[in-house]
């Protein structure tokens, strides 16, 4: 009969120590205390979300639903952000199961940079549809639709931003508990930006894509 033995660092998670340990316990209070976080952000983009439902109808003659949608480009940002969010998670696995920090730090910026071209082509259609004219002043609509966008679009800009220093920290001080810590809850922060842009295109675009 085969006994095997696990490697001493294996253990859900990011392996912060040998065990689950004090490091562990120390990152569950602060890992706990982001996912509050994350929840109050949540009523936050439900409370714009709800704006955004109830003033649909309210375009004032001006420009709908269906006349801000470009399909090129909503399915080039859902898919930037969809393998931007992948390749971060490839990141957090090499991470765990003992790539190099240099290894992890370019599976992090490969994600960064499909974050980028997400932002881009956001304000690009920010940009056009200036523009044209589709303004928040324009109309109730058009002022619940730049707020619902933009703030996820600013959260997106953020999180890019965290990218960039979590990079820098891995590069000086290693794959330190603290710095593990900070990657996972980037990691959940960027995987709940996806979840927000998939009710965003469900609520804001996929209906004008319809009509």
């Amino acid at each position: 009969m085969t006994t095997s033995t696990a490697h001493p660092k294996s253990h859900p998670g990011l392996n912060l120590g040998p065990a689950h340990g004090q490091a562990h316990k120390e990152a569950e209070t602060v890992v706990f205390g982001f996912w509050i976080f994350l929840m109050s952000d949540l009523v936050t983009f439900a409370m714009f979300f709800a704006t955004y439902a109830v003033s649909i109808q309210a375009t004032a003659g001006g420009p709908g639903n269906a006349d801000i949608v470009d399909i090129t480009s909503i399915g080039l940002q859902t898919g930037a952000l969809l393998i931007s969010s992948l390749l971060f998670g490839i990141a957090t696995v090499a991470m765990k199961h003992g790539a190099s920090p240099r290894s992890t730090i370019l599976w992090l910026l490969a994600s960064l940079a499909f974050g980028l071209c997400f932002l881009g082509l956001e304000l690009r259609d920010f940009h056009d549809a200036a523009e044209k004219g589709t303004v928040p002043m324009r109309s109730g609509y058009l002022s619940a639709y730049w707020a619902l966008v933009g703030l996820h679009g600013l959260h997106v800009t953020v999180g890019s931003i965290m990218i960039c220093v979590v990079c820098a920290q891995i590069a000086i001080f290693g794959f330190a508990d603290d710095v593990k810590t900070r990657v996972l809850r980037l990691g959940l922060y960027w995987h709940f930006l996806d979840i927000i842009w998939i009710g965003i295109f469900s609520v804001v675009f996929l209906p004008g894509l319809l009509t």
